[in-house]
């Protein structure tokens, strides 16, 4: 038996004023950083024994995962950051408010953009797109550790994690549109030799 924790980034600076956020590195706000801290301290407080680390190119991200070792003690364990764990890429939409979005293009576009499965934003990603990156590296680099014994913390973002959780709980493309992964709350799975997940819990 294996151990996989999925910790989405403590909130950012474009979490805290609305905006969408994609691929720009925005930094944590002093609220994501406590939610880095506190979530470090619970993953402490549960005694996983973690072998290996993976996450993101991105920088809320790679902050979070920083302060969540320094919390469990675990400074120098072997960290592998790769952009096929960057958050969704939000193309055109970047970095614009998303009230304001709402207003210039209706209430239902954005909301068909930024929850569809299969339809993106002009010159971004859907979360069909970041699926078809983000599970095929954990499929290749991550799941291989973990059928090898080993138990993995990746931190990423939202939408990327929303996929491996997909895959994970085999969840349908329509109960994936209904699933939210809170900032710095980390989802702990428990899996067999075969990679498949026997249980689950949320730190809270």
């Amino acid at each position: 038996m294996s151990i996989l924790v999925l910790l989405r980034h403590g909130q950012s600076q474009w979490n805290l004023e609305n905006k969408f956020t994609g691929w720009v590195d925005v930094p944590l706000t002093e609220k994501g950083i406590e939610e880095a801290h506190r979530a470090g301290a619970m993953l402490k407080v549960s005694g996983i024994p973690f072998s290996r680390c993976f996450t993101s190119e991105l920088e809320r991200a790679q902050e979070t995962l920083r302060i969540g070792l320094e919390e469990l003690g675990l400074p120098d364990l072997p960290v592998t950051r790769d952009q096929a764990l960057n958050e969704r890429h939000y193309g055109d939409l970047q970095g614009l408010d998303k009230s304001e979005t709402a207003k210039k293009y209706g209430d239902d576009q954005v909301h068909i953009w930024r929850r569809s499965y299969d339809v993106p934003p002009p010159n971004g990603e859907s979360l069909k797109d970041t699926a078809a990156r983000t599970l095929p590296y954990f499929s290749q680099t991550v799941l291989p550790c973990l059928e090898a014994g080993e138990n993995v913390l990746v931190v990423a973002h939202g939408n990327s994690l929303r996929s491996i959780v997909m895959e994970l709980e085999k969840l349908t493309r329509e109960q994936v549109l209904d699933l939210n992964i809170a900032t710095g709350v980390p989802l702990v799975y428990e899996l067999n030799d075969s990679g498949q997940v026997t249980g689950k819990k949320i730190l809270q």
